[in-house]
């Protein structure tokens, strides 16, 4: 697998979406679909597929819409319609069952396709997440390093439409820095992330994503009154939004793991892959039958 978005396969999920997807293969393994937040793209992932397909897994990455390399097609982000994406692609995949694994944004999005359809999804991941809708205040030391600027900022009309073109990279980099907690992003990520989100229509599609913030709530709320079954590991950095995102999934999940990573901020995937990866590799072994190669 490569993650230049020139390599990526194109893949059509309905409402004019087409998302960008990258497939380890392997014919017979179970699939993992790995989902990214903002204001990052599938590019997060890049020590997280080798891990899952040496663990026996077909890892697929997909941009969500309208970032990265996928499109935005009519211009819904509702994070129902994103989960709709993801059972598209499933299908066109032939993945009849599979496990999901969201980071940011992506897990919203991966609570939901699981939520509506509870018989397709073996298993869900959720990376530094809090549900929209559900009460879960971060704790120290992530109330003092994750942001809580850019939420307001995002969903007010018109504002950054105002303020932000030709000025993408300050206020990108700036979510990235803090975010990541004392231990910053790699450089060359960085790069990679500012790149995508200075792209035609990333602006909008980045806003959009948190103005759709109603909508999502009412969607987990919805759900929530039938706890899922589904068994479900939260992973939070110390730094990032820690222990409120097990908290979070605990009010509408049944069976959930909790896994700490103490020295990351927002993006433990990338920053202590060395921690990650074993537990998460673990978990979805347990949970989708892939044997160690």
């Amino acid at each position: 697998m490569t993650t230049g978005a020139d390599a990526a396969v194109h893949v059509d999920t309905g409402d004019g979406v087409r998302l960008a997807v990258h497939d380890t293969g392997g014919e017979g393994r179970p699939v993992v679909v790995l989902l990214h937040g903002w204001p990052v793209t599938s590019h997060h992932w890049r020590f997280t597929v080798p891990a899952l397909a040496a663990a026996g897994f077909r890892a697929v990455t997909a941009d969500l819409r309208g970032l990265g390399g996928s499109t935005a097609g009519g211009g819904r982000f509702d994070k129902e319609a994103l989960a709709g994406d993801v059972i598209a692609l499933a299908d066109r995949l032939g993945a009849g069952r599979f496990a999901v694994v969201g980071h940011d944004w992506g897990g919203t999005v991966g609570y939901l396709a699981a939520a509506a359809h509870p018989s397709r999804i073996r298993a869900l991941v959720v990376e530094e997440e809090v549900l929209p809708g559900v009460d879960a205040p971060l704790p120290p030391p992530g109330r003092d390093h994750y942001p809580d600027w850019h939420g307001p900022f995002n969903r007010h009309p018109g504002l950054a439409e105002t303020l932000l073109p030709g000025r993408e990279d300050a206020y990108h980099g700036a979510f990235l820095r803090q975010s990541a907690g004392p231990e910053p992003l790699a450089d060359e990520a960085v790069r990679v992330y500012l790149d995508a989100y200075r792209r035609p229509g990333a602006l909008a599609a980045g806003l959009g994503y948190y103005r759709t913030g109603r909508a999502d709530a009412a969607a987990v709320r919805a759900r929530a009154g039938k706890p899922l079954r589904t068994p479900v590991l939260a992973i939070g950095g110390r730094y990032g939004m820690g222990t409120a995102v097990a908290h979070s999934l605990r009010t509408v999940a049944a069976h959930v793991e909790d896994l700490q990573v103490p020295s990351a901020g927002h993006y433990p995937a990338e920053q202590h892959p060395q921690t990650v990866n074993p537990r998460l590799a673990a978990f979805l072994r347990r949970h989708s039958g892939a044997r160690q190669t």
